[in-house]
């Protein structure tokens, strides 16, 4: 026979095995959307928007005027891109399929971005680089170290052996000379 006690540890294990799946099906699902985060895909929503502003808004629901836009916004003769949106145009030129179908739709650039960087996980990875230019010494040490190295490499500069905030502070200070400008 039963005792009482049974169905309880039964009911009690089923309990904790629910709330371990329902726990790690969140925890999955936050993960996946937390990828992406505010301040990437800055280049890609810039180039999405101004392909978005060039057309006129009888074509923006059209995949085929959206591809043609595309190809035209990429165009290096035609346009002065700067070398981040020609990046990103090189991403973006095999997958103009991809990139137009959420696009005519009038879903927003942000999304339009993070829907095609699961396709391509490198769109979301061009920045724009960290304006130095009218920073003072005192505001480099507020910046977290990660930006500190981007501006590092985007000077073209390593800081080998750099193991605290300060040492990076130091070498973005005394590359300041390097400043880049937007081309390279």
């Amino acid at each position: 026979r039963h005792t009482s006690a049974t169905p309880t540890k039964h009911t009690n294990k089923t309990a904790t095995m629910k709330f371990s799946a329902l726990t790690l099906l969140a925890y999955s699902a936050g993960f996946l959307f937390t990828t992406v985060t505010a301040g990437d895909c800055e280049v890609c929503i810039k180039v999405i928007e101004d392909v978005r502003a060039s057309m006129e808004k009888s074509d923006r629901n059209k995949k085929d005027k959206i591809e043609t836009a595309l190809g035209a916004y990429c165009d290096t003769e035609k346009n002065k891109l700067g070398p981040r949106e020609r990046k990103i145009c090189y991403y973006i030129d095999p997958i103009k399929r991809d990139v137009s179908q959420p696009f005519s739709t009038g879903m927003p650039a942000d999304r339009v971005c993070k829907r095609i960087n699961k396709s391509n996980p490198e769109i979301c990875s061009v920045k724009f680089p960290v304006k130095t230019a009218n920073l003072e010494p005192k505001d480099f040490s507020k910046m977290r170290v990660k930006q500190l190295k981007s501006i590092l490499a985007d000077r073209g500069v390593e800081c080998k052996n750099c193991l605290e905030k300060s040492e990076f502070v130091k070498r973005v200070e005394e590359t300041m000379h390097l400043d880049v400008g937007e081309e390279f």
